[in-house]
């Protein structure tokens, strides 16, 4: 049996929405499982992180499987697996969620189906231990999601056609435990209202395609202003942004990506951004994305 898997990069909280907004991007993890007859893993990894993921059973995307798998009372039969990554390591497009919900996906059609989307979600969270990248990349688009007693609801859509995203990603790493431990433990009333706000703003504007409010919307007071001393030139790389005509701008995830929304003046912003990342010492590489629709796919 062979499995060929195409599982999408994300971007999440999109200014205000931590740790709740998730957005799949058209940039691309690819897999392929066979399966084999000596109950054994052969995982061979090439692109992104293949100097670095381990590849042997302590792959996520090995455990995250072997998880479902066991979940359904079954084990796994011996794989063959290829892996081509297209997605940077700790940068913030959700790596790690790439490999769990291709491993529980693998896994899910390994053992008949089992499982349904809701409950590939739920357990894909457990994994990951908050839905926002996960969900974009099991269900592309645009996700809305929360989180409690170990259930997820999740709202999935399409923004209208014309958004892109210019995704600029540093030449330097960023562990999500580092940029966690980074927060507070409790923020105040007023920037929880705030937050609430903006996120509610950014979230209408996706939804209406009045792209116009993201400029407003994408402020945040939760994360960013904690996270942005981790983040040489943070500041001067979403000014740069916004003053080339982004619609909006914010770090992706945890960072360090920064991220830009754009209809017309990707290539501008593109070149303002990397161009603000070089004045401080800092390289960069960048792209222009579009919203990935189809979230993990079966090619």
């Amino acid at each position: 049996m062979e499995i060929r898997l195409r599982a999408p990069g994300s971007t999440s909280n999109l200014g205000p929405g931590f740790d709740t907004l998730g957005m799949a991007l058209t940039v691309y993890n690819r897999i392929t499982i066979r399966t084999t007859n000596d109950q054994r893993l052969h995982l061979k990894i090439t692109g992104e992180g293949a100097d670095q993921l381990l590849q042997d059973e302590n792959n996520l995307f090995f455990q995250s499987a072997k998880s479902a798998a066991e979940r359904a009372g079954k084990s796994l039969p011996g794989m063959e697996v290829d892996m081509h990554n297209s997605v940077p390591l700790a940068r913030g497009l959700g790596s790690s969620s790439t490999a769990i919900v291709a491993g529980i996906t693998a896994a899910n059609l390994l053992c008949g189906e089992p499982f349904s989307q809701t409950e590939l979600l739920n357990l894909a969270t457990e994994l990951e231990s908050h839905p926002d990248n996960v969900s974009a990349c099991l269900l592309g688009g645009l996700t809305v999601s929360s989180f409690s007693d170990g259930h997820v609801e999740c709202i999935r859509v399409l923004p209208p056609p014309g958004l892109k995203t210019v995704v600029v990603v540093p030449r330097f790493e960023l562990q999500t435990s580092a940029a966690r431990a980074a927060l507070p433990k409790e923020v105040s009333h007023k920037d929880a209202t705030f937050n609430v706000s903006r996120a509610c703003l950014v979230t209408a504007a996706l939804l209406s395609g009045n792209f116009q409010a993201l400029r407003a919307g994408m402020q945040d007071r939760l994360h960013q202003p904690y996270r942005a001393p981790l983040v040489p030139g943070f500041h001067q790389v979403l000014n740069a942004a916004q003053q080339a005509g982004a619609l909006g701008a914010c770090l992706s995830g945890a960072g360090p990506t920064l991220l830009a929304f754009t209809e017309q003046h990707a290539e501008t912003v593109q070149a303002a951004m990397l161009a603000a990342w070089k004045q401080e010492g800092i390289e960069a590489d960048a792209h222009v994305l579009e919203i990935d629709s189809d979230g993990v796919t079966v090619e």
